[in-house]
């Protein structure tokens, strides 16, 4: 218990301290970070290959994704669109971006699905090297937090800047408590301990973390569900933003989860103006320092 609580906040705090200006270092770091997500991915693709009876399994993991990814997605949605409509955000800035385009980000999210697929196709294979599983991915985790908690202080937000940004704050809010709820309900729904149900409704889009730190909790099984449901909220985030964001620009951002302080943020950007910049930012930064705390909670202290 005591080391998924270590693991989820000390690892952040240390890269939170390391403040780095240097364009070349930030480069060094964002790259670093995408081979820690397809590391870690890949390590719990391979862990998930070691389950007996695996066909079983796979249904259930399938069923329950699907399940859990309605109750919170939804219920973010509902409340989303309520807000829009009741406190509609009418303002509007100059788009300064390029054309994102759409299918090239889904591309993007669908290799990072395939280097779980690749795990757990390697992970089939009878090798005594899949021991050192738990010790690696471990590791792996510590290194990807530090990285991130790296990036966010290089992001040079402000405490002022957050509190004063009373639309990111809103829809952090709205977020937080509307995908908590999707997981009470999906908790009944699939027969599940509240605390794991309210647990894997918190990853608000970060799969590489949610589903390690599930994984670590609760198992694969939960883990896979967990992250499966995170790396669905960004697959439908990029392809509801264009349609949305004209008409409902809460509800554009609330969706992007802890996604939109970077993967969506381009188009919102696009879609919304530079006046879309400051909220995600700052909705990504809450969600993404909300996010271990909460999942670390609800699994050892609920």
């Amino acid at each position: 218990m005591l080391f998924g609580i270590l693991i989820a906040l000390v690892p952040l705090l240390i890269g939170y301290l390391i403040k780095l200006s240097n364009p070349k270092w930030l480069n060094t770091i964002n790259q670093s970070l995408s081979l820690m997500v397809y590391l870690i991915l890949f390590l719990m693709g391979s862990e998930l290959a070691q389950l007996n009876d695996l066909l079983s399994h796979l249904t259930t993991i399938i069923y329950s994704t699907l399940l859990l990814f309605i109750c919170t997605f939804g219920f973010n949605m509902i409340a989303l669109m309520v807000i829009d409509v009741v406190l509609p955000w009418r303002s509007k800035g100059p788009n300064s971006e390029p054309l994102v385009s759409r299918f090239k980000m889904i591309l993007e999210s669908l290799r990072i699905c395939l280097a779980l697929v690749l795990g757990f196709i390697c992970g089939l294979l009878p090798l005594s090297i899949w021991q050192y599983n738990e010790t690696a991915s471990k590791v792996t985790l510590v290194v990807l937090l530090v990285l991130v908690g790296i990036q966010l202080r290089s992001n040079n937000i402000s405490l002022k800047q957050i509190l004063i940004n009373k639309v990111g704050m809103t829809t952090t809010l709205v977020v937080t408590l509307s995908a908590l709820l999707g997981g009470l309900l999906a908790s009944y729904l699939l027969d599940l301990p509240i605390n794991t149900g309210l647990a894997m409704s918190s990853g608000f889009g970060w799969y590489s973390l949610s589903g390690v730190l599930m994984t670590e909790a609760q198992g694969p099984i939960i883990g896979s569900i967990s992250f499966l449901n995170d790396i669905m909220r960004e697959l439908c985030a990029i392809i509801l933003i264009p349609s949305l964001i004209k008409r409902f620009k809460l509800t554009s951002l609330g969706i992007c989860g802890a996604t939109s302080m970077d993967f969506t943020l381009p188009m919102l950007q696009k879609g919304g103006g530079i006046v879309m910049v400051p909220p995600a930012i700052v909705q990504g930064f809450l969600l993404t320092l909300i996010m271990p705390v909460l999942m670390t909670f609800l699994n050892y202290y609920f």
